[in-house]
């Protein structure tokens, strides 16, 4: 079952993706060559706790970290830990919030220092993806009609999307039904009700789609070791327009400098 929020309910949501977005802004000034993966734990947790907040990824499944960073081949759980962030790589964080009761969960992509143009063409490729994919979010539309959207542009661009990984509903828990995968034919599954909140996230390759879990049990890399990009809203089904909640996570550079 895929569950519909009241009003109170999504009020809450709001609350939790306005802290996640916070918590985003504020790592933003740090995200640069030279600081470790550990630090911007440490940093995204302090800010999510000032808050009243509790970060979704801590202990979920056994993983060990407030949030996932992963750098170029990483596709996705990458764990913080003493490596030092580069230029001319691309870095992923994903980070949840739990606040008032709900989840909220988001994922971006920043290039450090110059990238090369296809490292720049596959984030952009990514976000634009996601972005296309979010305009699918309408009530009346088919589950499948998001995945569709995404597969299509992400291909178009000479890119893969990860099967193995999918989007989810979000709220009460972390990961909610539906499975939202980034692939797949149109007008498929349920259709799509106001009060639907979703995590949309595309995971796309440069090269191969194929993945592989490394010996520490969580971070997933591409299997060719070419980069990847990852991009992620929490969205709301309305009886218009689908209503980003953590748009606000977006107001960065395009690449991050030292």
């Amino acid at each position: 079952m895929i569950s519909i929020k009241n009003k109170e309910e999504i009020k809450n949501m709001r609350l939790a993706a306005g802290l996640l977005t916070k918590t985003f802004q504020y790592l933003r000034s740090y995200i640069r060559p030279g600081i470790t993966t550990i630090k911007l734990d440490q940093l995204a947790e302090e800010m999510i706790r000032s808050e009243g907040g509790i970060p979704s990824f801590l202990g979920y499944h056994g993983y060990p970290s407030s949030i996932c960073v992963s750098i170029d081949q990483e596709v996705v759980h990458g764990i913080p830990g003493d490596r030092a962030l580069q230029e001319g790589t691309i870095v992923s964080i994903d980070i949840g919030v739990f606040l008032n009761g709900f989840h909220s969960d988001a994922a971006m992509s920043y290039g450090l220092g110059p990238l090369d143009p296809e490292r720049r063409k596959l984030m952009n490729s990514t976000k634009t993806a996601l972005h296309r994919g979010i305009k699918k979010c309408r009530t009346g539309n088919r589950l499948s009609d998001i995945s569709h959207c995404i597969q299509s542009h992400v291909e178009s661009q000479g890119f893969q999307v990860v099967r193995e990984l999918v989007g989810h509903g979000i709220g009460r828990e972390l990961h909610e039904e539906p499975q939202i995968p980034n692939f797949g034919s149109p007008h498929r599954g349920p259709k799509l009700k106001p009060g639907m909140t979703f995590a949309i996230e595309p995971m796309v390759n440069m090269g191969t789609p194929d993945v592989s879990i490394l010996e520490d049990g969580w971070t997933v890399q591409t299997k060719d070791g070419l980069p990847s990009a990852h991009f992620e809203h929490t969205v709301l089904i309305t009886d218009g327009k689908p209503e980003i909640l953590t748009i606000g996570i977006e107001n960065e550079p395009e690449e991050m400098h030292g």
